[in-house]
């Protein structure tokens, strides 16, 4: 079973409002096509692209995140790009253009340190400008634990923002219990309110 088909029904079987109510076309669509479809997304007419790349001569090695936008007829701004961030390892990674804004969600690990944990950001980011709106991070409590995956819905016809994924401790505040969760930013676009978790 995959992890997004465990999502669906452990979200159906509690009520999908504590899961944000994913908008999903069906719980049958493979994680691996959602995966797929997670790193290229379109808002505003533009088409924008999430991708990860080795950064060239640093040891240990480190990858640099970076949002990419098309030129197109439909957008109304030039092609550009911006880099998120850097990982020590290898980032999950996404992109989601809803009908009120677009949003970025990478995993990250900020020292080459065996011991160091792997956050979430996940960033609210300016269609024109591709600076950042909004910066959260998902972290384990006391930061003992990981949040490797990091995936992107939405729900409430694109107002709210739903990141979902593996975790390897408890978040703060979180209801149930286990290592998948469900973080539900209500409003994500047009306020800075905190997400409700959902671990099962």
């Amino acid at each position: 079973m995959t992890v997004f088909k465990k999502l669906v029904w452990a979200c159906a079987a509690v009520s999908l409002s504590a899961c944000g109510g994913l908008e999903s076309s069906s719980p049958e669509e493979s994680l691996g096509a959602r995966e797929d479809a997670l790193t290229t997304s379109s808002f505003g007419g533009c088409s924008f692209t999430i991708s990860s790349a080795v950064i060239p001569g640093e040891l240990p090695p480190r990858y640099a995140i970076t949002l990419t936008r098309a030129a197109s007829g439909t957008c109304p701004h030039a092609a550009g790009s911006v880099e998120l961030g850097r990982s020590y390892n290898t980032p999950h990674i996404a992109v989601l253009g809803t009908g009120v804004g677009l949003a970025t969600a990478f995993s990250t690990k900020h020292s080459p340190s065996g011991s160091a944990n792997t956050q979430c950001r996940v960033n609210h980011i300016d269609p024109a400008t591709l600076a950042k709106v909004r910066d959260d991070t998902i972290v384990v409590n006391f930061g003992a634990g990981n949040v490797p995956v990091c995936n992107l819905d939405k729900t409430d016809a694109g107002a709210t923002l739903v990141v979902y994924g593996t975790k390897t401790g408890p978040l703060p505040g979180e209801t149930g219990s286990g290592s998948n969760y469900v973080a539900t930013y209500y409003n994500y676009f047009t306020s800075t309110t905190p997400p409700v978790y959902y671990a099962y």
